[in-house]
């Protein structure tokens, strides 16, 4: 789903591939420019690039797809989750829905700041990403009304936006591997120190480097180990401490390709994140996934469940958690819910603007 997410699927050796076309229809990738487009700063760009990604044909009902942080749309297209639910059958089949998976701002082929802005790129935040991929949905692809709204992790955080923002939007919502509520506690300390981490490293000069920052993989595989792989799967996988070793050289012999600037605006966008108000304005039927041992969304804080209570036709679905299960990676792979989002879609009432 994101960077993190594929460097430690890699290491829990969980296959992340590109779906074949054989298995769904091939994905088709366009870009479309959103003019003077206002960020929350008050600051405006006269032209906003949106790449997108999507599966299926127009004609099918509209299905809005959102990736984690870091990410763009291919984290969405892995055997785990797209091969679960785009193929004949599965949920999302693409024959009948027209998949639409947006790279966010910042990310993927979408503006960011390695276009050449650097530090000179807006600061966006969540809400601007959701107001982008909106105007891309109804103005760029001419679609008045979804099916469903499904995100992970980032994408997930985006899912409970869109429902508080846009409530007559669509008919059903998926928010995965979040909650609804501030980015504060443990989740906000981890990141804030990975980001202090990649600033205060020589080698960034204030956004204008020559080169990578040296200790960014170091900040990020150290905020991908507190964050993501669960307790049993981390036991299960790496007993020993020779094994622990050997998953820890494997990380940090993995390059990281991202760029410092982009990460930094990935990651910051996240600070003033806190649909928690408006629960009661989602008006489509919600289903929220999580995992019983998400370590950034930790299910005993009751946060997620009392919000719940808040939503008029709304629903938890936690996924047990087991040597199988990856904590905060565990919705990457939707073998784990694909039951329980066919259920949703057979229920789940189609309503009009």
């Amino acid at each position: 789903m994101e960077l993190l997410r594929a460097a430690l699927c890699a290491a829990f050796i969980l296959t992340s591939f590109a779906a074949v076309a054989a298995d769904y229809p091939a994905p088709k990738q366009g870009d479309w420019i959103a003019r003077d487009f206002k960020f929350h700063t008050g600051e405006t760009m006269p032209e906003l690039r949106l790449h997108y990604t999507t599966v299926g044909e127009p004609t099918g009902q509209p299905v809005l797809v959102l990736h984690g942080s870091g990410g763009d749309a291919s984290r969405m297209l892995t055997a785990e989750f797209a091969g679960q639910l785009f193929g004949p059958g599965q949920p999302l089949d693409a024959s009948k829905y027209y998949i639409i998976i947006p790279d966010g701002i910042g990310h993927g082929k979408s503006s960011k700041p390695s276009d050449g802005m650097k530090t000179a790129f807006p600061k966006y935040d969540y809400n601007d990403m959701v107001d982008a991929h909106y105007r891309l949905v109804t103005e760029g692809l001419g679609v008045k009304h979804l099916r469903l709204v499904i995100g992970n992790s980032m994408g997930g955080m985006h899912t409970w936006i869109w429902g508080v923002r846009y409530p007559q939007m669509m008919d059903a919502l998926v928010p995965m591997a979040s909650q609804p509520t501030a980015m504060a506690a443990r989740n906000w300390m981890l990141r804030r120190m990975m980001l202090e981490t990649i600033r205060n490293d020589p080698d960034y000069n204030s956004g204008n480097y020559t080169a990578q920052p040296r200790m960014m993989k170091y900040a990020i595989n150290a905020y991908g180990i507190a964050t993501g792989g669960g307790t049993l799967g981390y036991q299960t996988l790496a007993p020993t401490a020779a094994q622990a070793d050997k998953m820890v050289d494997e990380r940090l012999a993995t390059a990281v390709t991202a760029d410092a600037n982009d990460y930094i605006y990935q990651w910051e966008a996240s600070h003033d994140y806190d649909p928690s108000a408006g629960m009661e304005k989602i008006a489509a039927t919600l289903l929220a996934i999580n995992a019983a041992d998400d370590e950034r969304n930790p299910p005993e804080t009751g946060i997620t469940d009392a919000a719940i209570k808040r939503i008029k036709n709304g629903k938890l679905y936690l996924i047990p958690a087991s040597t199988e299960t990856r904590g905060h990676l565990t919705t990457g792979n939707a073998r784990f819910y694909s039951r329980q989002l066919q259920e949703l879609l057979q229920i789940a009432p189609q309503r009009t603007m």
